[in-house]
């Protein structure tokens, strides 16, 4: 997962008591005018090294090679878009958590170049003077850098706080054929992952759900699947999810290929069928493009001709096995996953 190998990010304390304490061991090696000389070359280069490998470690979101809009729509919406902003920024709420660490990243890139051009500054001074004067100058420059980076303390923990964030979600491949299955709770969703994957216990949590993300695979003509089921986000009404739930369904239309919304008309999910049909509509017009199917479960436990008008494209029952695969076929067969072959010249 794009996320997971983020280093952590020091803070300004942690990396002015770096540089110094190194740039220290550096003047101790040194004698008169060199050791000045030295101790301001090491300090700068690890401050404005050490910032910058803050802003490479990340992926560039401006690049779909880089993070996948999945990925992308999930850290806009987990990222704090609250806290200080950097001076001349847009209000917090203006823009999504992406754009509120873009701007972080991008100040601490600014701190790292002007300590490049701190320590430029102050090298040619220590070439033209005596040891004495080139000692203040080695001072004066150590506070200007040691300044520097504490005005962008702020940004270092907001960077770190979003890695804390990020890399612990789900690794979940956005290039896999995936089926995302929705439906009220006690519908049957977890069974049904359960039955057709090898998905018992492989659970995964997101900062915005209550229950782990339930997830799973099955192969059908050597092709992997993905099958993904989602507590807390497409099991209630659009009207009853915040803002960041909301968004986090966004991201599943990047990562879906087919949508299995199942039902229960034996009303034993205690909600009714009425209200999980208006939800199934919803989640069309959500994933429209998207091929959805309809799946009726616990065909066992209710009589069919009592639900003949039903407008479903599947029965099935998860407990006796009842058409089960047939329905995962029908998922299959909807996506139409095509793999790409390698080219042959």
């Amino acid at each position: 997962m794009i996320f997971e190998g983020l280093p952590t990010t020091p803070t300004s304390e942690e990396l002015i008591d770096k540089a110094f304490s190194r740039a220290a061991r550096a003047g101790r090696a040194q004698r008169g005018l060199e050791a000045q000389q030295s101790m301001l070359q090491t300090a700068a280069n690890i401050v404005s090294d050490n910032l910058e490998n803050v802003v490479t470690a990340w992926p560039d979101f401006e690049y779909e090679d880089d993070v996948h809009p999945f990925y992308y729509e999930l850290a806009d919406a987990i990222l704090d878009v609250s806290g200080p902003r950097p001076e001349g920024t847009a209000d917090a709420q203006a823009s999504g958590g992406v754009d509120r660490l873009r701007q972080s990243l991008s100040e601490v890139m600014w701190a790292s170049r002007k300590s490049r051009e701190i320590h430029e500054e102050y090298q040619s001074k220590l070439r033209k003077t005596d040891v004495d004067t080139a000692r203040k100058h080695r001072k004066q420059a150590f506070a200007r850098l040691a300044d520097i980076v504490e005005q962008v303390d702020d940004e270092l923990r907001y960077i770190n706080d979003a890695r804390n964030d990020l890399r612990d979600l789900p690794d979940i491949d956005p290039e896999e054929p995936t089926i995302v299955v929705a439906g009220y709770p006690n519908v049957g969703k977890s069974s049904f992952v359960n039955d057709v994957t090898n998905a018992r216990g492989e659970t995964a949590s997101y900062p915005f759900t209550t229950k782990g993300i339930g997830l799973g695979h099955f192969e059908r003509d050597h092709i992997r699947y993905q099958i993904v089921d989602t507590p807390g986000l497409l099991d209630r009404p659009p009207e009853d999810r915040n803002e960041i739930e909301s968004q986090a369904v966004s991201a599943l239309e990047h990562l879906g290929d087919c949508v299995l919304v199942m039902l229960d008309p034996s009303g034993e999910c205690g909600y009714p069928l009425e209200s999980q049909l208006e939800l199934r509509d919803d989640i069309e017009a959500r994933f429209a493009g998207l091929p959805v199917l309809t799946v009726a479960n616990k065909a066992d436990r209710f009589d069919r001709d009592e639900v003949g008008d039903l407008e479903v494209d599947h029965f099935m029952s998860v407990e006796t096995g009842e058409n089960v695969e047939a329905v995962l076929d029908a998922a299959v067969e909807a996506i139409g996953y095509e793999p790409e072959l390698p080219f042959e010249g």
